[in-house]
């Protein structure tokens, strides 16, 4: 929906990602294409980075996010954040501070940190031109309302929030052991996945052992492992890699 928010002109997204990006632009008309460095990806009709990034754990900084901004405010462009991981790292930088100067929308879910992902329930920061655009291209009744009370919900628990931040940084620094000891070396993530390198045959070694994962067909030496939901998950997953 964000990819319409401009005529169809050149996307450009910051790779390594997820594809849903790159699909909804391309299905919106843009000649779209995933960049693997920043002077690739701006000026552009909409610009897209993930941040923190979907496997890679890549974070921008402030400077380069307010480059970005800049040249896409100068282009006519769209700068596009989308900062679905950021709730469980809330001490990393967001972009929300960008918006009021235009030409930036920051997109949050609900889906990752509060593992609301069935509601299908997300919103997106950006300024009042740029809002009333898409609150149109939505329409009427975009969100149900039982989703946005589970969203109001999930946002005023701040005592449920912290303590799921300190839960997920410990079982991140548990499973990062768990897979060094398997022989997986991880290379990056966030406390909500990371990345790993693994030797051929993990994939399927970790499917038998009723473990899913996320392989990449243009990385076959890597895998996004998730959190462990509990006890018998750890332990499912140090007998797969035993």
């Amino acid at each position: 929906m964000l990819a319409a928010l401009r005529p169809p002109g050149i996307a450009r997204i910051l790779g390594p990602t997820y594809a849903e990006h790159a699909r909804a632009a391309a299905l919106a008309g843009h000649e779209t294409r995933e960049v693997e460095t920043l002077d690739a990806l701006t000026p552009a009709t909409l610009a897209t980075v993930v941040n923190p990034d979907n496997p890679t754990g890549r974070v921008l900084d402030a400077r380069t996010l307010g480059v970005l901004a800049a040249a896409q405010r100068a282009a006519g462009g769209l700068l596009v954040v989308d900062e679905a991981f950021h709730d469980a790292t809330p001490e990393w930088l967001t972009a929300i501070p960008l918006v009021p100067g235009g030409a930036v929308v920051v997109l949050r879910s609900f889906g990752k940190f509060h593992g609301l992902a069935g509601v299908r329930l997300g919103f997106a920061v950006a300024a009042d031109a740029v809002a009333e655009h898409l609150e149109a291209l939505l329409g009427p009744w975009a969100v149900a309302g039982p989703a946005l009370l589970a969203g109001l919900a999930a946002f005023a628990d701040e005592p449920w929030a912290q303590g799921q931040r300190v839960h997920l940084r410990q079982s991140a620094a548990r499973l990062d052991r768990v897979l060094a000891h398997g022989g997986l070396r991880v290379l990056g993530g966030t406390p909500l996945f990371r990345l790993v390198q693994a030797p051929p045959g993990t994939h399927a070694r970790l499917g038998r052992a009723g473990i899913l994962v996320r392989e990449f067909p243009h990385w076959p030496d890597r895998l996004r492992i998730g959190l462990p939901a509990d006890e018998a998950g750890f332990a499912r997953r140090a007998g797969a890699l035993a």
